[in-house]
């Protein structure tokens, strides 16, 4: 018998926002292939419903991280439904680009609700049951460490996330959680696929990318399925690029 601890996650039951597309989806499609119990929440239920019809064991709650109702009954719902909360990952988000003279405060606040203060408040609902042994993952991204121009707000948001993660790490890993974050460079994902349907910027893309193409959400699931796993039980308050070595340069 190996005395490593492995990637499985059987037995852990994994709460995934955003669940309903993209990064998230691939997020619970690959922990439940892992062995996880997963719960998929997100605003549009008959999406979520959709991605889970392919998972194993699942739950399903439709909720608005932004309402202050949402991280209670998120965690309620996963308890309820599974009677334990071991790894809570934080995908879901929002991307407004617009250049800062003409960018509204309202912007500002709406992506700083969705991508700073949803998850800073699920994650503080969720602790009471992620000790002493459990996983949090935040999704950051190559903007928390670059400039992009035309996304100031979006930048500062994920530059809150990478903060957060080492502030929470910190705190917690004394409690035995482990507070970590995955960083995804440019990928192919519902809330971005607009920007690629310019050739231009398509191969801009790819030409600023070491390794020669635009990322996929297949890139992206398997390192939050290592993050929730006991493989990472030495690792606190990391964030992991996966940007095909966009961040190196």
């Amino acid at each position: 018998m190996t005395r490593f601890p492995g990637f499985e996650l059987d037995g852990k039951v994994a709460v995934v926002t955003g669940a309903s597309s993209g990064i998230g989806a691939a997020i619970v499609t690959a922990m439940s292939e892992a062995g996880a119990r997963v719960v998929l929440t997100g605003r549009d239920e008959e999406r979520l419903r959709d991605v889970a019809g392919r998972l194993g064991e699942h739950h399903v709650v439709a909720a608005d991280l932004a309402a202050d109702d949402a991280p209670a009954t998120i965690v309620s719902e996963a308890v309820g439904a599974f009677g334990a909360l071991n790894v809570l990952v934080h995908s879901a988000g929002i991307f407004w680009p617009k250049p800062f003279e003409e960018a509204p405060l309202a912007d500002f606040d709406a992506q700083f609700l969705v991508n700073v203060r949803a998850p800073y408040a699920l994650t503080k609902a969720a602790l009471p049951h992620l000790r002493p042994d459990g996983a949090v993952i935040f999704i950051s991204s190559i903007a928390g460490r670059v400039g992009f121009p035309s996304s100031t707000a979006y930048c500062a948001s994920k530059g809150a996330v990478e903060l957060m993660t080492k502030s929470l790490a910190m705190e917690l890993a004394p409690a035995g959680v482990r507070v970590n974050a995955l960083a995804p460079g440019n990928i192919h994902t519902p809330m971005n696929d607009r920007f690629f349907e310019s050739e231009e910027y398509n191969r801009s893309m790819i030409e600023r990318t070491p390794f020669g193409r635009v990322g996929v959400v297949e890139d992206i699931a398997p390192v939050a399925v290592f993050l929730a796993s006991d493989a990472s039980r030495y690792i606190h308050g990391e964030s992991i690029l996966v940007d095909g070595g966009w961040a190196a340069q």
